[in-house]
């Protein structure tokens, strides 16, 4: 091999492995509220709603950041984008270990951590890897993606132990710490890209977003992603105290969490070389008909068995539209805009994702129960297998006036 090849081979290594860091932490971090809900909502005397309108607002102004984070990237480059991200949300994740109020939550989680996740988050990182592995683009965007299953896996295993010997308020510092320990490398590992420096590597062909918005395939790719975000936030939000609802103790409901993100990480895998034979519509179309098989099963068995079954299979959906999102976008519309057009689809996935994890909150909270809210993703994923079939068709022209 070359100088210039093993140059080359080494930079694309560091970015595989920035990418795959910073989505580990984040990744982690984003599901540490399933994790601390129930002990959050004891120890301070809230409701679960409280929690709920913050991890809802949270995945509001996340979605705006990574929308915001598109256009950047693709203005200025990832490296600023995501060093500045993981600053503010280590920030503020840290402080919430010292929350007394539901307005902390709220501030802190909803608001600092949101902005800060949204913009250290899967978009930046997708862009960059997409860019930088033109061949190949599914397995390099599933083995980097790979690490937001990685940290569910390992950090929410981690901290569920923790929880056995120290309060959830010290898992709070640890993830602000994590966070913030990772910027120097990423100083490191991704190299500086001027503005003109992105503005020569971008495509001069490609559909912007109002040109986009003109097709039908558009329309369909946000609809199928916002049922996506409403499935997955309700689901990694409430399954924790869902299974502790049902009789599962404090350790294993947690481990039950940790386990998706191995489940998720083998589901990612495959999804990432499937595409790259097949294309993205079937591994999603598929994704949302093990998500009805599993919530039809919940509907009408919530043992501790039919529990764990619905849990880890779910897993294997939950991370299977990340790495197609680039895909869909640069088959469809081009890749000129790609950082925007992903950061809009992925910012409708995230806000619908905050309504489904609110709406969870609140129909426990009414009801006791997460039984209509079941049926609700239940039906929105039925839903979902029917467009996926829609998007089966040609390349996207734009709507004739």
């Amino acid at each position: 091999m070359t100088s210039s090849r093993k140059t080359i081979a080494v930079a694309a290594a560091l970015i595989l492995t920035a990418g795959f860091l910073v989505l580990f932490i984040t990744g982690g971090a984003r599901f540490a509220v399933g994790l601390t809900l129930k002990p959050i909502v004891d120890d301070l005397g809230w409701g679960r709603s409280e929690l709920g309108l913050a991890v809802a607002i949270y995945q509001v102004l996340s979605a705006g950041a990574m929308f915001a984070a598109g256009f950047l990237v693709d203005r200025s480059g990832p490296k600023l984008v995501l060093i500045g991200g993981l600053i503010v949300s280590g920030i503020g994740i840290g402080l919430m270990s010292v929350m007394t109020s539901p307005w902390h939550a709220l501030v802190l989680y909803g608001v600092i951590f949101g902005l800060g996740s949204g913009a250290a988050s899967l978009i930046p990182v997708s862009v960059m890897v997409t860019r930088a592995f033109p061949y190949r683009t599914g397995i390099a965007n599933a083995v980097v993606i790979s690490g937001m299953s990685a940290g569910q896996l390992v950090m929410i295993a981690g901290l569920a132990a923790l929880l056995l010997t120290v309060n959830w308020r010290s898992i709070y510092v640890l993830l602000g710490i994590a966070h913030l320990i990772l910027v120097p490398l990423l100083m490191f590992a991704i190299p500086k890209t001027t503005s003109a420096q992105s503005k020569a590597a971008r495509p001069s062909d490609g559909l912007g977003i109002a040109e986009a918005a003109q097709t039908r395939q558009f329309w369909l790719l946000l609809a199928v992603y916002a049922i996506c975000g409403l499935d997955d936030f309700f689901v990694v939000t409430h399954v924790v105290a869902f299974a502790q609802d049902r009789g599962a103790d404090a350790f294993l409901a947690g481990n039950l969490l940790a386990l998706m993100g191995l489940t998720g990480l083998l589901g990612l895998l495959a999804t990432g070389a499937f595409s790259d034979r097949s294309g993205p519509v079937w591994p999603t179309a598929i994704a949302f008909i093990a998500r009805v098989a599993v919530f039809a099963l919940i509907m009408v068995d919530q043992s501790t068995l039919s529990v764990a079954i619905f849990a880890l299979v779910f897993g294997i959906t939950l991370m299977v539209t990340a790495p197609l999102t680039a895909i869909f976008v640069s088959q469809y519309f081009g890749t000129r805009h790609l950082g925007a057009l992903t950061g809009l689809i992925t910012m409708v996935h995230h806000v619908f994702g905050g309504f489904g994890a609110y709406l969870g909150a609140a129909v426990f909270d009414s009801t006791g129960t997460y039984n209509i809210a079941f049926v609700v993703m239940f039906a929105s994923s039925v839903l979902a297998v029917a467009l996926c079939a829609m998007l089966r068709k040609p390349a996207a022209r734009p709507i004739a006036p």
